[in-house]
């Protein structure tokens, strides 16, 4: 060893290593992520939100133009019409279970470059396709790559921003994945009146293909670990000590450090009581949420006769009712933090379940989905199933964004992960569910068919309360406690 090393307060000695961490005071070092300027932080999350909000964006923007593919292409059967729709989903269900452990271990930036960029291709690739399966292989691609942003979005905003401020931070974020796909088709019904189908992918490509090269500019690496590894490997080689190794340096090759990242979602998902019911809950709201989306253009078409202009507009008062939601949740949710920081309490996960936002948010979207279903099948005026759908939407954004940031206050360093646990299981639903929706109807009507899902939620909506009140006891008890 080395006695003219000086270890400095960055660089402790740790048995046989010198421990690697931020210089002090942590928060004043400016290769910390959490010290960052406010410009640059919000600068990044505004950049991963955008992101985020254009490939949730491409999920429903083709929608209204279901008709004239299937026209186009001589097909008539209506689950294949459903699924080319929501087969973009069930790539946001492939993609996290590799995107999240890899980014782990190399970090966040490379997986959002090249991802990124993939999704560009296949976007293009979609407005190419001459058939059916080959709009679907290439709709599948593009949401395995594009759920990149919205796996890993969370994880940088942990990676950024205290608890006291997380919760606006994910607020804006969460906006993304839930406004895209009732903004898409919003857009989407004049352009494939105007242009046809075809033009909604070149839309989606060619926005995409400006906000993605400027990404490279603004995204800076912000994951914790990666960091600190590149300051000891610069202390490495600057001294020829080879005993500096970051405080978060994990014991094992290679090959066990990758095996364990790969299969750590799937772990949390199985091994958490916590992480299993959250997931399960909001997959289920998601996937009905996703029924909506995906039959909207035949209801309001068969129902009220509108056109593909007027079936896309018909997507609006759940992006205002998401917006509503975001302002509500958003706000309330970190001024409980600051409130409990402000009485010397702890932070604990729980407050982001704090029923103030729990039971409001379950009980709208219940109470809406309700208002839609018979509201569409009495064929009341339109703008009274909209409303119904407004409601929704503040209920959707509000338990999405609380449940979110929940899992992310818990495993703040595993974000990516847990958030990838989520995502793999609410995409699935989202996906598959949509596929009985049409069916559903036709055998229940509107009515009963929507207050059958709402009464799924109402039956839910209790768990975050649960756990608002329980789930500190569980994650402390040595039965429920595991190793990620």
């Amino acid at each position: 060893m080395d006695s003219k090393v000086e270890t400095g307060p960055a660089a402790t000695r740790n048995e046989d290593t010198y421990s690697v961490w931020w210089e002090e005071p942590a928060d004043r070092d400016p290769e910390n992520p959490m010290s960052w300027s406010n410009g640059r932080k919000w600068g990044m999350i505004a950049t991963i939100s955008f992101l985020s909000f254009l490939t949730p964006l491409a999920s429903s923007m083709m929608a209204p133009g279901v008709p004239q593919i299937m026209e186009e292409f001589g097909s008539s059967n209506d689950t294949e019409a459903t699924f080319v729709v929501s087969i973009f989903i069930l790539g946001f269900a492939f993609g996290p279970l590799f995107i999240a452990p890899l980014s782990e271990l190399y970090g966040r930036i490379p997986i959002y470059h090249v991802c990124n960029s993939l999704f560009v291709v296949f976007s293009a690739c979609c407005a190419l396709s001459t058939g059916v399966p080959m709009l679907m292989a290439f709709r599948f691609l593009s949401g395995v790559s594009g759920v990149a942003v919205i796996t890993c979005g969370s994880g940088s905003i942990a990676d950024m921003m205290p608890p006291e401020q997380r919760g606006r931070a994910i607020s804006l974020w969460s906006l993304g994945p839930l406004t895209g796909p009732v903004v898409g088709p919003v857009c989407a019904g004049f352009l494939v009146e105007a242009k046809g189908w075809r033009w909604v992918f070149w839309i989606i490509t060619i926005v995409s293909g400006v906000a993605v090269p400027a990404s490279f500019f603004i995204l800076r690496e912000s994951y914790a670990p990666v960091l600190l590894e590149r300051k000891a490997r610069r202390l490495r080689e600057e001294t020829g000590n080879e005993l500096y190794q970051p405080r978060t340096k994990k014991k094992g090759t290679a090959r066990e450090l990758f095996l364990a990242a790969i299969i750590r979602p799937t772990r949390m998902f199985c091994l958490s009581f916590i992480v299993m019911a959250m997931c399960v809950y909001l997959a289920v709201v998601y996937g009905i949420f996703y029924i909506l989306l995906t039959t909207f253009t035949f209801v309001y078409k068969d129902a009220y006769g509108f056109n593909s202009i007027g079936a896309g507009l018909s997507f609006i008062p759940g992006g205002i009712g998401n917006i509503l939601g975001l302002a509500y949740v958003g706000v309330l949710s970190d001024n409980l933090i600051k409130k409990r920081k402000a009485q010397g309490l702890e932070h604990q996960p729980e407050q982001r379940l704090h029923p103030l936002i729990s039971v409001p948010t379950g009980l709208a979207m219940a109470f809406g989905l309700i208002c839609y279903g018979w509201t569409a099948d009495k064929q009341v005026h339109w703008i009274a199933p909209m409303i119904g759908t407004g409601i929704v939407g503040f209920g959707m954004l509000g338990i999405f964004m609380s449940v979110q940031t929940y899992l992310v206050d818990m495993y703040t360093t595993y974000a990516a992960s847990v958030t990838a646990a989520n995502t793999v299981l609410r995409s699935i639903l989202g996906a598959l569910l949509p596929l009985c929706g049409l069916q559903l109807y036709d055998s229940m009507g509107l009515g009963w068919g929507n207050t059958l899902l709402g009464l799924i939620v109402l039956i839910l909506a209790p768990f975050p309360w649960l756990f608002y009140q329980y789930g500190g006891r569980i994650r402390q008890s040595p039965k429920f406690r595991t190793d990620f």
